[in-house]
């Protein structure tokens, strides 16, 4: 069974189901530092890394057309201040200070949207439907894989809320209610088009696709970024309307990556067809699909929820980990995987001994 049909099998929750053995990637640090102690290649590939460490494949690669900024902007140093700290103005029109040896998110001290006529100046013009947001060349790069077969969904509310900032977000949606709505229109409206839009080219050219993967990050660690009522109401359509656009075009998974506590969230992805929940950080909050399933039954899927901290530990805590996800992908629909990109602590002895015992598991 190829990589795509064990994909499929699980979250299909067929009875001759085979698991795949599944990361979210690496660290730069991480593999830095396996090519300091001689185990990857200097210049050699994820895919390589990957397979040499027992992985079938990483979820979240995806055909892509860009819903985001068309152009972006130009990166660039605004100033370097003396201890080598810089500010930058990043792609998103953020201005962050950025310090040399820290590799953490920097900063944000400044944005470029703040009101109307910077939305109408510097966002809205770059936020214009047009075929060339595809690259159709980069196509069979996923179609000849083997790998299930996804379509990014965009971004509807996180990335609005890296151009604001959550403080200036916050006072728009309050200050400014007229301008939040039409940021959200907008954003959804160009999501759906460049989608419909590869949706149908795509099946012209005879691809079909297994899954179409939203990114949001709009949760901490105690909760989400915005209140769910307003998310329900403002946001939550688009999502509506892109999964039907995907159902009737026989995408069946609908995933969608966000980090923190995502629980007041998740029922609202769940109502407008979003399923398949990503990453499920184990965190300190030990996210697990297990109550979510309790809750909303079969419906909801689930890849992730394996905590990635035990790769930096020994092989008794590597077993404990995997008996722990055992009763977890028993109840189907549910792939185990890092809960984010393997950090730099991780052992690569350790990292090959859960990909072993994995695949040796009868799942």
């Amino acid at each position: 069974m190829d990589n795509r049909s064990k994909f499929l099998s699980v979250l299909n929750y067929e009875t001759n189901a085979q698991m795949p053995i599944v990361h979210f990637g690496y660290w730069d640090e991480t593999v830095d530092k396996w090519i300091s102690e001689g185990h990857v290649r200097q210049g050699e590939d994820w895919n390589s890394i990957s397979e040499r460490l027992g992985f079938d494949f990483g979820f979240g690669e995806h055909f892509t057309g860009c819903t985001n900024l068309w152009p972006s902007f130009e990166q660039h140093v605004i100033k370097t201040l003396p201890d080598g700290s810089q500010h930058v103005l990043n792609r998103d029109g953020v201005i962050e200070l950025q310090k040399p040896g820290i590799v953490s998110i920097p900063a944000e001290i400044g944005h470029t949207l703040t009101d109307r006529e910077s939305w109408e100046k510097e966002y809205l013009p770059r936020l214009q439907f047009s075929g060339d947001r595809y690259d159709f060349d980069t196509l069979s790069y996923h179609t000849d894989s083997g790998n299930p077969i996804g379509l990014y969904g965009g971004s509807l509310y996180g990335v609005i809320r890296n151009w604001f900032g959550v403080v200036g977000l916050s006072y728009i949606a309050v200050d400014d209610e007229e301008l939040y709505d039409e940021v959200i229109h907008t954003v959804g409206e160009l999501a759906y088009n460049v989608i419909r839009f590869g949706l149908e080219k795509c099946t012209e050219m005879g691809v079909t696709f297994d899954f179409i993967h939203f990114w949001e990050d709009i949760c901490f660690k105690s909760g989400p970024l915005v209140i769910p009522s307003v998310f329900e109401e403002k946001v939550g359509p688009y999502y509506k309307k892109i999964t039907d656009l995907g159902k009737a075009h026989g995408v069946k998974v609908f995933s969608l990556d966000c980090d923190g506590l995502i629980d007041s969230l998740l029922p609202i992805w769940l109502k407008n067809g979003v399923n398949t929940m990503f990453p499920i950080e184990v965190g300190t909050w030990n996210a697990s699909i297990a109550p979510w399933r309790e809750k909303y039954g079969r419906e909801l899927l689930g890849i992730g929820g394996m905590d990635k901290r035990i790769f930096a530990k020994d092989r008794n805590a590597v077993d404990a980990e995997i008996e722990r996800l055992k009763p977890l992908a028993a109840l189907g629909g549910y792939i185990p995987c890092p809960d984010h990109r393997i950090a730099p602590d991780a052992q690569w002895d350790m990292v090959r001994y859960y990909c072993d015992k994995m695949r040796a598991v009868q799942w």
